[in-house]
């Protein structure tokens, strides 16, 4: 344990469960769903509402192996490609092979994918896979579907919930082992101010950090929470030095700040281009797959192309779907366009990369466990070694779906073995504060890692950015050394907590992507344009040292040290989660 915690007034209620589960996406109401279908008390506590996560902005759709003629170890291969080099191929085979059960699965439980009209799953191509095979529903509106039908199944359950609520910090018990977290409830609802949910098991399924930068297609609430919570409690993260710009996000102007809507993927897959405003497509001969090259590839084509051409986008040109297509298919796409001036059907969509997923996060092994005893941690704010230095398209959802199940099993393996003791919370109100920041800090750690740790990096950009966000750090605990009032919203709230939690997760990403000298995947350090497997075809690991500064360690090879002194990195779990609703008549 780091001894390090948010400034926070001690929890005034409590709860009790065997687990606690973080987040409201695919990746946390999958476990909670499979974790209480097999008898264990289970709360979701999530910041918003439960359908205001990440998962439901996904527009293109759940990556499986589940046409004619494909396989796992074709999807397999695409992942690898994109991923790298670093990948750890144990678990993207975890990924593949299990992945097409899982996915019926979700379809048991109630998710409609779109059908072909011969009632098969139709699907479709994206970027870096050479096969169809995402499943899509309402056309492009896979996650508000799969949202939909998560969270109708968790108010079936009738398991416990509690909305509006950002989680704090890890509690743990005398032996460092998890106990639970903190949480501040926004607002009217079951609780209110600073509680606690007291549980030997915590998965985290906080979502991506997007907000660390200025423009991002991430929803308000992904600032890196979880992260940041897993970091004070002592835990490793990985890779965080690998966030992926998305190609083709809305350009709605150079100062446009926040949510970006989203233009996905699989508008190419489906035979969009992308060209420059005279028309010249640009990705021919650049790649194999030209428009369909993996996501980085495409997002750096796109920026070297504005920069030599002098301009602030590109476009995306489907014209030539015609309006039956586009309203069809793509009908989420059409609206955000014309709400914004731009029709598809009429005239190229303007497009620029735009913060969009963290194939880093907070390290674990093929049971999502991290390096703390009974904390997990589940979907995009964790890293399980599947996406490497780049994720694959749509690989996301599915990584959710089965490491949730995977999480499950071993959470409700645990419980069982330690016959539901739960051990007392040592308070935390001894661990040393994180003095906090203004809300005003928000808008300029998102400046400061747009300049200098965006699409393009450099030494002297990265440099400038650790010198920057140091100077933050340093404003904030001279005012706390100080006891000084600072500004009303620097006290202990919502908006000082995210901020905090903001800047900790820019420090480490800035500090990992200073030490990796060599361009790969989603890093592009432009001083160091080429990829050096003989140095840098390993992975960065970071924890937080007692004086709250970023330790960074670099893996001797390619694979992931295990979790648990002396696991090894592969090792066998079950292959099937615990009992799920189709096989528990009680649960929906």
């Amino acid at each position: 344990m780091t001894g390090i915690r948010l400034t926070a007034p001690a929890p005034g209620w409590a709860i009790d469960a065997d687990v606690v589960v973080v987040g409201s996406g695919v990746a946390g109401l999958t476990t909670a769903l499979r974790c209480a279908a097999a008898g264990l008390a289970t709360v979701v506590v999530t910041k918003a509402r439960l359908d205001d996560g990440s998962t439901r902005w996904a527009q293109g759709g759940i990556a499986a192996a589940l046409g004619e003629g494909d396989t796992p170890e074709q999807h397999l291969d695409d992942t690898l490609v994109a991923g790298a080099g670093l990948c750890d191929e144990t678990a993207v085979r975890t990924l593949v092979t299990e992945g097409p059960d899982a996915v019926r699965r979700l379809i048991e439980t109630g998710a409609h994918f779109d059908t072909t009209d011969a009632g098969d799953i139709a699907l479709t191509r994206e970027g870096g896979h050479h096969r169809r095979r995402i499943a899509h529903a309402g056309g492009d509106a896979t996650g508000a579907e799969i949202s939909r039908a998560l969270v109708e199944a968790v108010r079936s359950a009738a398991l416990h919930t509690v909305e509006n609520a950002l989680v704090l910090d890890l509690l743990t018990d005398a032996e460092g082992r998890t106990a639970g977290v903190t949480l501040h409830v926004m607002g009217e609802g079951q609780h209110d101010g600073v509680g606690a949910v007291h549980a030997p098991a915590v998965v985290l399924a906080t979502g991506g950090m997007g907000q660390v930068f200025s423009a991002t297609t991430n929803p308000p609430v992904s600032t890196g929470d979880g992260v940041a919570l897993a970091l004070r409690a002592g835990a490793e993260v990985s890779d965080l030095e690998f966030v992926q710009f998305h190609p083709t996000v809305l350009f709605l102007g150079s100062d446009s700040e926040g949510q970006q809507p989203l233009v996905s993927e699989a508008v190419r897959g489906e035979g969009a281009h992308l060209v420059d405003a005279s028309g010249t497509r640009f990705m021919v001969g650049q790649h194999e797959l030209a428009e369909l090259a993996p996501r980085d590839i495409v997002a750096k084509a796109i920026t070297r192309q504005t920069h030599l051409q002098g301009t602030e986008h590109m476009y995306l040109d489907a014209r030539h779907f015609g309006a039956g297509m586009w309203e069809q298919r793509f009908p989420t796409i059409l609206a955000a366009c014309r709400s914004h001036g731009i029709d598809p059907v009429t005239e190229p969509i303007p497009v620029a990369p735009a913060a969009h997923y963290a194939s880093g996060g907070v390290r674990t092994d093929l049971r999502g466990r991290t390096t703390v005893p009974g904390l997990y941690a589940c979907g995009e704010v964790a890293c399980t070694g599947v996406h490497g230095a780049n994720r694959l398209a749509s690989n996301s959802l599915l990584e959710g779906l089965v490491f949730a199940e995977r999480i499950a099993a071993d959470v409700v393996a645990d419980v069982t073995r330690s016959g539901r003791q739960r051990a007392e919370a040592v308070t935390a109100t001894g661990r040393a504060p994180v003095p906090l920041l203004t809300a005003e800090s928000r808008t300029e750690i998102q400046r400061i890692m747009t300049r200098g740790a965006g699409v393009i990096r450099s030494a002297d950009s990265l440099a400038a950015a650790a010198q920057e966000l140091e100077a933050l750090q340093r404003r904030a605990s001279d005012a706390a050394d100080a006891e000084v009032d600072g500004p009303k919203d620097a006290v202990p709230g919502v908006e000082a907590w995210e901020a905090t939690n903001l800047l900790l997760v820019s420090r480490v990403l800035v500090a990992a992507a200073r030490q990796r000298e060599e361009t790969r995947g989603c890093h592009w350090r432009e001083d160091r344009p080429d990829r050096d497997d003989a140095e840098w075809r390993r992975h960065l690991v970071v924890r937080l040292a007692p004086d709250r500064g970023p330790v960074v360690h670099r893996t001797d090879d390619s694979a992931f040290p295990p979790v648990r002194p002396g696991d090894s990195a592969d090792f066998a779990v079950p292959t099937s989660p615990p009992n799920h609703p189709a096989d528990a008549p009680e649960e929906p």
